[in-house]
C-alpha cells in the first residue's frame, strides 16, 4: 500500500484528507508543521507528500527548499527531489494552499513541487494527481533501472595496460570539451564502448546518445536517417519526420564507420559540423542543432583522402582529437581481466554454471591472435558459457581456430633466428598500423631513426597493403 504524508496545521483538513486517502486505498501519516514533516520523511519514507504552504515554525516553501537542497547535494541526482527520504527515487510533493497566486504557484514548482492544489480540495482532482504522480515515479524507476543496466554494460572499460589507460585518460579529458573526437582502430577494439563512455563522462550525459551506422544503409536512406524529411519530399512522405541528428539535439551523435559515408553526404556532414545546422530532405528551412559529434572507423582516412573517397576538409574537421585504440594483440596483459569480466556478464545473462577458466583455457586465450579483438573474445566466451556443463571452461568449449596463432608466439619448433625474424616483422607492422602508415610516427614509437626504419621495412619486404 502506498504511503502519503499529509503536512498541514489544520486538524480538520488533515482528518478529511486521511479519510479520503483511505477510501482511495492509500496509507497516510501526518505532520502538523514543516519540522515534523522533515523528520517523518526520513523515518517513514513516504511515497508522496501533501504539503500545506502556510504553516508555523517552518513554511511549506522552506520544506521544499530544504529537501531539494539536501538531495541535490548528497545524491548528485539530475532531479532535485531524487532520493528524498533515502528512497532512491523522486519524492513527489504536492503543495496545497488557500491563497492562490500565480507567483506562489510558479515559486512552488521551481522549488521542486510536483503539482499544485487549491483549498478547498477537489477530491476528484486529488485522486487524479496522486495517480499521475505514482505513474511518473513508476516510469522514473524503469528509466533508472534501464540507465543503470546500460551504463554497467556499455561504460565499463576493462584493462590496466599502459596503452589502454593512457587512452582512457585522454578520452576523459576530451569528453569535458566540445571537441569532435575521431576513434580509430581495428574492428572489435571497442570504439562504440569508448564513444558511449565519452558521452557518459561529458556534460551531455543526461541528453540523448544516438548511434548511426554509416555503412548499414544506402545513400538515400542514410540521408533520411541523418537529417529527416519534410512532408511530400518523396513518395510515401506523408508527414514531416525528424532525423536522428535533430532528435539528439543537446546530446551526442556517434557516426560509426564514418569512412564508408558516401561523398555527397560527407559535404552535408561538413556543413553540419561547421554551422551546427542542416536542411531536412526536401526542406528549405535551416534547422539549428546543438550536438557533439563522435566518429569511428577502422579505415585509414588519410589514405582514403589520397584515394579521393573521403573529403580532406571533413577529415580535418573530424580529426580534432583522435584516439587510436590498440588491438587485443597489443595489450596481452588485458586479455585475462577482459575474459573474466566478460565471463561474469555472460554467466549472469545466461544463468550458466560456468564461473572460471581452466589453466589450459587461460593459456589458449593468451596465445591466440584474436583477429576479431574484444568482439571475438566476447563471442568465444559467450559460446563457451552456453555449452558449459560444469564450473570450468576448457579450451574445447572456447573452440578457438587452431590456425590463428599470435605472431609474437611463432611456434616451439621454429629456429631461433627465424622466430626472431617473424617477431621483428610483426613489431614493425604493428607500429606502422598504429601510426596509420606514417614511417616517421612509427619510428618515433619504436625509438628508431626514420632512415633505419625504412631500411628494415625494405629488407623485410613489408608491403603497404599489409599495413
Amino acid at each position: 500500500m502506498k504511503k502519503v504524508l499529509i503536512v498541514d496545521d489544520d486538524e480538520d483538513i488533515v482528518l478529511m484528507l486521511r479519510d479520503r486517502l483511505e477510501q482511495f486505498g492509500y496509507e497516510s501519516v501526518t505532520a502538523e508543521d514543516g519540522k515534523q514533516a522533515m523528520d517523518l520523511i526520513e523515518q517513514e519514507s513516504p511515497d508522496m507528500v501533501l504539503l500545506d504552504l502556510e504553516m508555523p515554525r517552518m513554511s511549506g516553501f522552506e520544506v521544499l527548499e530544504y529537501v531539494t537542497e539536501q538531495n541535490t547535494d548528497t545524491a548528485g541526482s539530475e532531479h532535485p527531489m531524487d532520493k528524498a527520504g533515502g528512497q532512491g527515487v523522486a519524492l513527489p510533493i504536492i503543495v496545497m494552499t488557500a491563497h492562490v497566486t500565480v507567483s506562489n504557484a510558479v515559486k512552488a514548482m521551481k522549488a521542486g513541487a510536483y503539482d499544485f492544489l487549491t483549498k478547498p480540495i477537489d477530491y476528484d482532482q486529488l485522486s487524479i494527481v496522486l495517480k499521475k504522480a505514482l505513474e511518473r515515479e513508476g516510469l522514473r524507476r524503469q528509466v533508472t533501472a534501464l540507465r543503470t543496466e546500460i551504463e554497467s554494460r556499455y561504460s565499463t572499460i576493462v584493462g590496466n595496460s599502459v596503452g589502454i589507460q593512457g587512452i582512457v585518460q585522454q578520452a576523459k579529458r576530451a569528453a569535458k570539451t566540445k571537441a569532435t573526437i575521431l576513434l580509430l582502430g581495428e574492428s572489435g577494439t571497442g570504439k562504440e564502448l569508448f564513444a558511449r563512455s565519452i558521452h557518459q563522462w561529458s556534460n551531455r550525459s543526461q541528453m540523448p546518445f544516438s548511434i548511426i551506422n554509416c555503412v548499414a544503409l544506402n545513400e538515400t536512406l542514410l540521408e533520411n536517417e541523418l537529417f529527416g524529411h519534410e512532408k511530400g519530399s518523396f513518395t510515401g512522405a506523408d508527414s514531416r519526420q525528424k532525423g536522428r541528428i535533430e532528435e539528439a539535439d543537446g546530446g551526442t551523435v556517434f557516426l560509426d564507420e564514418i569512412g564508408d559515408m558516401p561523398l555527397p553526404l560527407q559535404a552535408k556532414l561538413l556543413r553540419l559540423l561547421q554551422d551546427h545546422a542542416f536542411h531536412r530532405v526536401g526542406g528549405g528551412k535551416l534547422v539549428k542543432v546543438n550536438i557533439r559529434v563522435l566518429a569511428a572507423t577502422n579505415k585509414d582516412l588519410r589514405q582514403a583522402v589520397k584515394d579521393g573517397t573521403f573529403r580532406e576538409d571533413l577529415y580535418f574537421r573530424l580529426d580534432v582529437v583522435s584516439l587510436s585504440l590498440p588491438s587485443l594483440r597489443e595489450r596481452p596483459t588485458d586479455i585475462l581481466p577482459l575474459a573474466e569480466y566478460l565471463l561474469r556478464v555472460h554467466q549472469r545473462e545466461l544463468n550458466s554454471p560456468a564461473s572460471r577458466f581452466t589453466n589450459e583455457a587461460i593459456k589458449a586465450m593468451k596465445t591466440y591472435g584474436w583477429p576479431g579483438n574484444i568482439r571475438q573474445l566476447s563471442n568465444a566466451i559467450e559460446r563457451a558459457v552456453v555449452l558449459a556443463t560444469t564450473n570450468d571452461i576448457t579450451p574445447e568449449e572456447l573452440a578457438l581456430p587452431k590456425e590463428e596463432v599470435d605472431p609474437l608466439h611463432p611456434g616451439d619448433n621454429l629456429p631461433y633466428h627465424e622466430a626472431m625474424e617473424e617477431c621483428s616483422r610483426y613489431i614493425l607492422q604493428q607500429a606502422l598500423r598504429r601510426s596509420q602508415g606514417s614511417s616517421t610516427k612509427a619510428a618515433e614509437l619504436l625509438h628508431l631513426q626514420r632512415t633505419y626504419l625504412s631500411k628494415l621495412i625494405k629488407k623485410k619486404h613489408i608491403q603497404c597493403e599489409t599495413i
